[in-house]
């Protein structure tokens, strides 16, 4: 039996507050991350992520009472990722109430940390934050970028996620930087090269502006759709993009 596919709305979250821009630029307040969290999770939510997108020392602890509070008012699993460098980190998260981790920049600077992730805790809390973009260079034509897509890791993309995948990581989430805040969809090409690699669950993030645009991107091979401008801004609900979803023929927990 196939599982539902989940719909995933992602909250970026800077000093307690969620914030909205693009390309984490010109941010504008929000709200609150526990009251959206909680509307969100009324609207059938299969999940949410949020993302500490200034994750620095002085947010870190701030983001754990985020976390606690979310925890307390939904009943979905949550995943926190931005700034977890270590075992202790996902500990830390996992206690304040996180169901998973997203590890983007530490498992490319030390990709045993994925390992040691799932010795401690189990596959299920990792979740590895792959940005994409572009390159001719690369053999996939895809590489992997860190710092909010600026800069490239010298990776390809497929032996990157094959390679997280063998070291232990649950499930990826395939941001495309090139189609990121577009809202023009998903980058098609790219979920189907890397669901021909990998045989993990598959999150598809980056370009949603319609609800054709999910159903395209489970069509490619995503497991799970993640966005975060269209939700927030009330282009789309939950609702309609799960509706879109049943009307072409995809399980979805409605």
């Amino acid at each position: 039996m196939s599982l539902a596919v989940r719909v995933i709305p992602c909250l970026d979250v800077s000093h307690g507050r969620v914030v909205k821009g693009v390309n984490f630029e010109n941010l504008k307040d929000a709200g609150d991350p526990v009251e959206l969290a909680a509307r969100y999770g009324e609207m059938g939510a299969d999940e949410l992520t949020f993302l500490d997108i200034s994750a620095s020392v002085e947010a870190r602890g701030n983001m754990l009472e985020v976390v606690r509070r979310a925890a307390d008012e939904i009943f979905i699993p949550l995943t926190v990722g931005g700034g977890i460098r270590s075992v202790a980190d996902v500990s830390a998260a996992l206690s304040a109430g996180a169901d998973k981790v997203g590890i983007n920049t530490a498992a490319i600077l030390r990709p045993e940390l994925l390992t040691e992730v799932a010795a401690a805790f189990g596959a299920q809390v990792t979740v590895l934050s792959l940005d994409a973009r572009r390159a001719a260079n690369m053999p996939s034509g895809f590489e992997v970028t860190t710092h909010g897509g600026t800069r490239s890791a010298g990776l390809d993309v497929l032996e990157w996620a094959q390679r997280a995948e063998e070291l232990g990581a649950g499930e990826i989430l395939l941001n495309s930087m090139d189609a990121d805040g577009t809202e023009d969809g998903f980058d098609l090409e790219l979920i189907r090269k890397v669901r021909e690699h990998i045989s993990l669950p598959l999150i598809a993030s980056g370009g949603a502006g319609t609800a054709e645009h999910f159903v395209s991107a489970v069509q490619a091979g995503a497991d799970a759709v993640l966005a975060a401008s269209v939700f927030h801004f009330g282009t789309l609900t939950v609702g309609e993009v799960k509706a879109a979803m049943a009307a072409a023929g995809i399980d979805v927990r409605l």
